[in-house]
């Protein structure tokens, strides 16, 4: 099988490219070249925002499976529809559900990728607007792909993930204050979440490029937490905000978290965050 990994140079993506590298399949890693690949990788450089460039990068190569990683506009996934053929599976995220309000773990259906709006006349090409706007970013790019497929398409809507080689520094900001004592800054009653692990990720997107599904599916380890659990597994003290001061991340004031439902049925094997959340904790 010939697989090409956009992005795939850090964290979960890296572990996926060794993945697919030992399952014997012939994987080549597309990025702007500030990374190079793991030995037994082929390289594109390219940049995905330029669609001349990645046209004339590529070179009239075809895939059977595109893994997406790092797709967070609708214009780059509009780019890649237009270029690419094969299975595509994008990593997408829980955030595309942060408009609902559940006090139940969200299905699929709750983010209808299909009928949400377009807009590529935002400034998406601006990296700020791109941050501050990263969910409404992927519902967009999501819509692109399920509006009216060119290929067939998978949205991979990951949970936060947890684990030691996190760029974010949203664990480190816990980790780091329950070593110097600084509280955490939580809500008053901050709801519970849904949460991953780099590898448990890697396992599924391998998994979602060799099979034969279609749509959304979520991927969550089974065992929900808020950032008061987190905390308390760290021994850390935490506080109130103050008046306009912002709460810690995985500090939520209402429920966030989805179902893991539909990839169980299509046969994956979840972890459960028990068996491995203190592990991480501990690195």
């Amino acid at each position: 099988m010939d697989i090409l990994v956009i992005g795939g140079s850090r964290y979960f993506g890296r572990l996926l490219v060794d993945q697919l590298v030992a399952s014997g399949a012939r994987v080549t890693l597309l990025n702007r070249g500030s990374t190079p690949p793991p030995p037994g990788v082929e390289h594109v450089r390219a940049d995905r925002d330029d669609e001349a460039g990645l046209v004339a990068a590529l070179a009239g190569r075809t895939f059977d499976v595109v893994v997406d990683q790092v797709c967070y506009t609708p214009r780059q996934a509009a780019i890649a529809r237009r270029v690419f053929t094969g299975r595509y599976v994008m990593t997408s995220t829980i955030e595309v559900y942060d408009r609902a309000t559940a006090t139940a773990p969200l299905p699929e259906s709750a983010f209808d990728a299909a009928t949400w709006p377009v807009d590529l006349t935002l400034p998406w090409e601006d990296p700020a607007f791109r941050e501050a706007h990263y969910a409404e970013g992927k519902r967009q790019a999501e819509a692109v792909f399920a509006r009216d497929p060119a290929f067939p398409f998978v949205a991979v809507r990951t949970a936060h993930v947890l684990g030691g080689a996190d760029f974010t520094g949203r664990l480190a900001h816990y980790t780091d204050r329950a070593r110097t004592g600084e509280p955490v800054v939580v809500h008053r009653d901050p709801h519970p979440s849904s949460f991953t692990r780099p590898e448990e990720i890697a396992d599924f997107l391998s998994f979602a490029a060799t099979a034969d599904f279609l749509g959304p599916v979520n991927v969550r380890s089974h065992g929900e937490f808020s950032a008061v659990d987190l905390c308390a597994r760290l021994g850390a003290a935490y506080r109130e905000p103050e008046p306009g001061e912002e709460a810690s991340p995985f500090s939520f004031e209402r429920y966030y978290g989805m179902s893991n439902a539909r990839g169980t049925e299509l046969g994956f094997a979840f972890s459960d965050t028990a068996d491995w959340l203190p592990g991480v904790l501990a690195a």
